[in-house]
């Protein structure tokens, strides 16, 4: 048969070696990394193939699948990966994706963002799994990524230093009593809705354990789409309320949504730069816009004060037109 993905010989062998030969293979859209997604069918059944080869490492997807279906949580399971070239066959959770189901129809928006937070409350009530920690220390590094990629590309010379010292006045308020595993990008397009009801969760690879507002800012303040302030003030109160939360958690959830904010817009303007993916820069202003209003928490006015003196209104948003500006 031929084969019009020009897909590599190993691959094929890989499939035909767990009783796929012969499958039909169709892409599926992936996410900001190097790996690819296929899904493949045969006989009635399917499966997403996962190419993700060295140096992507595919063990950690691999542990944390394994864990979340162990606690009950709907993550797709591994049929079968050889680790040594990145491949790895998982289930197929479908196409019903929370983005495109919103989208379609505003209506389920409450309800569905409304199981996805009840979904982290369930995950927030678990031990997690041993993993490295995404501490204040490690929050900073990646905070940094907004100085380091994203001024430049709009011609400002930051106050690296300084911009440094800010966030370290405010990140202590983001150390949890309990930390939780935080998957990291938990947002609507990792989201899918299963036919019982579940969240089916994707992308999970990066996961730490941190403080139990991050992923939830992860799906109120998603950079790939607008959500309606109304909902995400609602399912910020029903996480409060079923977990018992209060001031202390809305202020740590100011901090990581600033801080998350920030690390998106250095990351989208590294994958422009570096990377050669030009629609990142485009998704820029929505993420400046949560940046913005996470400013306005008291618990953040140092970091404001550093953006207010450094990166003016006229210089926040799409780095691509700003740079041809």
């Amino acid at each position: 048969m031929a084969d019009p993905l020009m897909l590599p010989t190993h691959i094929h062998a890989f499939l035909d070696s767990h009783g796929w030969a012969d499958a039909e293979i169709a892409p599926v859209a992936g996410d900001a990394s190097f790996r690819r997604y296929f899904r493949v069918r045969a006989g009635g059944r399917s499966a997403i193939l996962m190419d993700a080869p060295p140096p992507e490492d595919t063990a950690p997807f691999v542990a944390l699948a394994g864990w979340l279906g162990a606690h009950g949580f709907a993550a797709p399971q591994v049929q079968a990966e050889d680790r040594a070239q990145g491949l790895i066959l998982i289930d197929d959770l479908g196409d019903d994706r929370m983005r495109e189901a919103v989208d379609a129809d505003p209506r389920r928006a409450p309800a569905l963002y409304r199981a996805a937070v009840d979904t982290l409350i369930a995950l927030h009530r678990q031990a997690p799994p041993p993993g490295a920690a995404y501490d204040a220390a490690a929050l900073l590094d990646r905070a940094l990524l907004l100085v380091d990629w994203y001024c430049p590309a709009v011609g400002i010379s930051p106050d690296r230093a300084g911009y440094a010292a800010a966030w370290a006045a405010v990140l202590p308020l983001t150390e949890p009593v309990r930390p939780v595993l935080a998957l990291r990008d938990y947002h609507a397009e990792n989201l899918m809705i299963l036919a019982d009801g579940q969240i089916g969760l994707l992308d999970f690879q990066d996961a730490m354990l941190g403080h139990p507002a991050y992923d939830l800012v992860s799906l109120l303040q998603d950079a790939r789409r607008d959500v309606e302030p109304e909902i995400a003030a609602a399912m910020l109160d029903h996480y409060c309320a079923a977990t018992g939360m209060g001031a202390d958690f809305i202020a740590a959830y100011h901090v990581l949504g600033a801080q998350r904010n920030a690390r998106i817009i250095g990351v989208f303007t590294r994958l422009w730069q570096r990377d050669g993916k030009d629609r990142y820069p485009s998704l820029c202003p929505r993420v400046w816009r949560y940046l913005e209003q996470d400013l306005v928490h008291p618990a953040l006015a140092p970091v404001r004060a550093w953006f207010d003196a450094v990166i003016p209104p006229s210089l926040r948003g799409d780095p691509m037109r700003l740079r041809s500006a």
